[in-house]
């Protein structure tokens, strides 16, 4: 079930609502630059599973209005807050991959966990995402040429191989996107750093990441692994930064059992 909530005026976030009856709920935030159809796999089996299974699509990505302002980690966090209180959600497992891990925090950390029981950050792009150094490079990459710059994100992606239609799916997946977002957030991630909010996070923390990441070195996880009390880190050790597909059988029982 898909449909829209108004985080303020004029701006509409896309909520992808699968087995609204289940008996836990997980809420999905992706990656940057990408939508909720990355967690397909996850979707796919988890519903079945009897798990309430919740996407959502950020401002400017996806499905979702895409103003022109609001690419910043409170804002976005605040948008997750409306999320959380319109559909009435508590006790939830919120899951974040890269830069939606980094937006997880923010969330768990301005609003208190509010409506979270425990956290799942994938490959999360924390506490810093990317260097100035490199967000030059992916903004001057979006503004001239996005397909381009979007194939590029999916052939750093994944350690192991992917079919060509897979490929092509991914890349588009981005594409949905927005260029003005795309770059915005781009810029977001040089220049945000979120090392501060480790310390007030409290809820129960699963941390994963591809040892053979090349989007967000596996440095980063040890970095929040130290910095976040009640604490897990597990190595994907045959995934770059995609393992929710690349290591997908081990991801979702993982998370299943984190759950509960």
């Amino acid at each position: 079930m898909g449909y829209y909530v108004t985080v303020e005026p004029g701006v509409n976030l896309y909520v992808e609502d699968l087995n609204p009856q289940g008996k836990k709920t997980i809420l999905f935030i992706h990656g940057w630059p990408l939508s909720h159809k990355q967690f397909e796999y996850q979707f796919d089996v988890l519903a079945y599973k009897g798990y309430r299974c919740i996407g959502l699509d950020w401002r400017g990505f996806g499905n979702s209005d895409k103003p022109a302002f609001g690419y910043h980690y409170d804002r976005l966090a605040d948008d997750l807050r409306v999320i959380i209180d319109t559909l009435q959600l508590s006790e939830i497992t919120l899951v974040g991959h890269s830069t939606g891990g980094a937006i997880a925090i923010r969330y768990v950390s301005r609003h208190q966990a509010h409506g979270v029981s425990k956290l799942v950050l994938v490959a999360a792009a924390a506490p810093v995402g990317f260097t100035q150094e490199k967000a030059k490079e992916m903004i001057a990459a979006t503004l001239t040429d996005r397909p381009k710059m979007m194939r590029g994100v999916t052939e750093s992606f994944f350690f192991q191989d992917v079919s060509e239609p897979f490929a092509a799916w991914f890349t588009q997946l981005g594409l949905q996107a927005a260029g003005w977002s795309t770059a915005a957030v781009a810029q977001m991630l040089a220049t945000s750093d979120l090392t501060n909010d480790l310390p007030r996070i409290s809820t129960p923390t699963l941390i994963t990441q591809g040892v053979h990441d090349q989007v967000v070195p596996f440095q980063h996880a040890e970095i929040l692994n130290q910095g976040i009390r009640d604490s897990r880190l597990v190595p994907f050790e045959f995934s770059g930064h995609g393992l929710f597909w690349e290591e997908r059988d081990k991801f979702n029982k993982l998370l299943m059992e984190f759950v509960g």
